[in-house]
């Protein structure tokens, strides 16, 4: 069986970590699979969204424990090797140009709540679990460490990246790194919910907006004004900006949504 299932649904590429035994924990082929899937989702203009999930009762518990073990005997260089891995994983994933959206179950531990934080979209079942839990191995968040703050800030950061503390789904809402809390049997019903959002909205519009999120977060409003007027205006006039504004005015659908 494959570590990860890569499956095209219409417009919707589906990425699922398939390692129930380990708790879909991930190593070298987990990381070398996903970033080559989504290098190669970056350059395909038709697709829509991204599903990324975990096979079986858990999303993901970060990394495998066998690719730790063999850590013990790497030299700093493989360290460091081995880390560039996951930090192109993570990057290629973050930087895609479609929503990501995550769904999960079970729990996300160390990496997996790195995964959770890379999803532009994140749908979790109401017991599920998280935790960072590097500091009680004796490493660190470090490579998710990014995408992680961004999402949950720097108090919660000094409470949770110190402590290994878990957290339940409500709270994890509450910080930002999950957006809707749902019972098990209503998580999938919810991903198609949010798919249907999706591919309602203007696929260059949220390309776009992806893209000015990370251009312009954290900066004064007066820094951005000539990025984001361009932004706006070159938007405007594109394509899907005058079919959007058309089919606004004629009261009918988009032909993106057809």
């Amino acid at each position: 069986m494959p570590s990860v299932l890569i499956e095209r649904d219409g417009a919707i590429l589906r990425i699922t970590l398939n390692r129930p035994e380990v708790r879909n924990a991930f190593d070298e082929e987990v990381v070398r699979t996903v970033t080559a899937a989504a290098t190669s989702a970056a350059d395909d203009p038709s697709l829509r969204a991204v599903v990324l999930a975990g096979h079986g009762k858990t999303f993901c518990s970060g990394a495998d424990v066998a690719w730790m073990a063999k850590a013990i005997a790497y030299s700093r260089q493989e360290n460091l090797s081995d880390a560039e891995d996951l930090a192109r994983m993570l990057e290629r994933l973050d930087t895609l140009p479609v929503p990501v959206i995550g769904r999960i179950q079970g729990a996300a531990l160390g990496g997996g709540v790195g995964l959770a934080a890379i999803c532009d979209i994140v749908v979790a079942t109401d017991g599920a679990v998280f935790a960072l839990t590097e500091v009680k191995l004796g490493i660190l968040p470090a490579v998710v460490a990014p995408y992680v703050l961004r999402k949950i800030g720097i108090s919660a950061a000094r409470e949770l990246f110190l402590t290994g503390a878990r957290f339940d789904a409500a709270r994890a809402k509450t910080l930002g790194l999950v957006h809707e809390v749902v019972p098990s049997d209503a998580l999938d019903a919810a991903v198609a919910r949010r798919i249907t959002e999706v591919l309602a909205a203007s696929p260059t519009g949220v390309a776009r907006a992806k893209a000015l999120i990370r251009e312009i977060a954290g900066a004064h409003p007066e820094d951005v004004i000539g990025v984001t007027t361009n932004a706006i205006a070159s938007q405007r006039v594109s394509e899907e900006g005058q079919e959007g504004l058309r089919a606004f005015l004629e009261k009918r659908k988009p032909s993106w949504t057809a």
